[in-house]
């Protein structure tokens, strides 16, 4: 399995942030087709009194790296990573894994 993870910054408005992330971009990146697994979650400090090194982070998965190359290569993907820049004003990094699962995860998957 292999995965993004897209590190998203401190936004300089956090509920418009959340807002248009909800309301724009997640319906967005749903036309993407290809992927096997996505996760959103708001980041929480580690050490009490200081703020977190980000603010959310989300997680795409897909079966290889040239399957997920392929989603984001695709008319849905360009058009999600070109939605980026209209809302993460505290910047954004993408990372790339080959994901091994030591103990899987059973999520809650709520309608988003």
């Amino acid at each position: 399995m292999y995965r993004l993870t897209v590190l998203y910054g401190h936004p300089e408005d956090p509920a418009e942030f959340d807002r248009y992330y909800r309301e724009v971009h997640i319906p967005l990146a749903k036309q993407m087709k290809g992927l096997t697994g996505w996760t959103i979650g708001k980041c929480l400090s580690a050490e009490a009194g200081s703020p977190p090194p980000y603010y959310l982070i989300v997680s795409l998965y897909a079966e290889s790296a040239t399957a997920l190359q392929a989603v984001l290569e695709s008319p849905e993907g360009q058009a999600t990573i070109a939605d980026v820049s209209n809302f993460a004003t505290g910047g954004v990094m993408f990372m790339y894994n080959e994901e091994e699962v030591l103990i899987p995860v059973e999520l809650n998957t709520p309608e988003i």
